[in-house]
């Protein structure tokens, strides 16, 4: 098993490269393999709903979305990372999960998902239901002991964060036990749920 892990922040080394490692840390303890994969430094603009992708299953911006989407059947789990920037995710990272989850968000279907995020004091719940909006729209949320978020203004601060690195410890545990009992579901004949063809209706009468 294995899991992905993104970093959006523009930062590679930054706080939330600090959580990233906490959480894979965690995993690799637990036995699951983990790759964090740093897409924060592209900008290449969101999605423009184009439906391009519909006829390629890529996105016709190119770019590492694109590469993520080839590896998806790779990876059993999901963690997405951000900073907060202006009480919401690094935009470029919002603009590069726009047009992973509208291009193939389909292929993480029922993978366990996570996401965690970090700020030097103040928007990280607002930010977390940013990022949790794409998990639950596929993918099972995994939870910690509390919100999954860490402070400060660089990563040696986020270091000191004790209390945070906790969080994303739990939440590599958690994410494993899921992980374990996914497998063990599928190894005992439990099949992934159906998913019924979506109903499109509009609100408009």
């Amino acid at each position: 098993m294995k899991v992905l892990l993104l970093n959006g922040s523009p930062h590679g080394e930054g706080c939330t490269r600090v959580a990233l490692d906490e959480v894979a840390m965690t995993l690799q303890k637990e036995g699951i393999g983990t790759e964090i994969l740093h897409v924060g430094g592209e900008n290449l603009g969101g999605c423009a709903a184009c439906g391009g992708c519909r006829q390629t299953g890529r996105c016709v911006r190119g770019g590492l979305v694109n590469e993520v989407l080839a590896r998806a059947e790779e990876f059993d789990g999901l963690v997405l990372g951000a900073p907060v920037h202006y009480a919401s995710p690094a935009g470029g990272f919002v603009a590069f999960c726009d047009r992973l989850f509208f291009a193939g968000g389909g292929k993480f279907r029922n993978k366990p998902a996570a996401a965690v995020v970090s700020a030097r004091r103040a928007g990280t719940t607002a930010s977390l239901e940013v990022l949790q909006k794409y998990i639950n729209y596929f993918m099972p949320l995994v939870h910690s002991q509390y919100w999954p978020m860490i402070h400060g203004a660089s990563a040696d601060d986020a270091r000191k964060d004790l209390e945070g690195l906790q969080i994303m410890r739990q939440l590599g545990r958690n994410m494993a036990w899921l992980l374990k009992c996914v497998e063990a579901g599928r190894a005992a004949g439990v099949p992934d749920p159906e998913t019924e063809p979506m109903q499109r209706t509009n609100f408009i009468r």
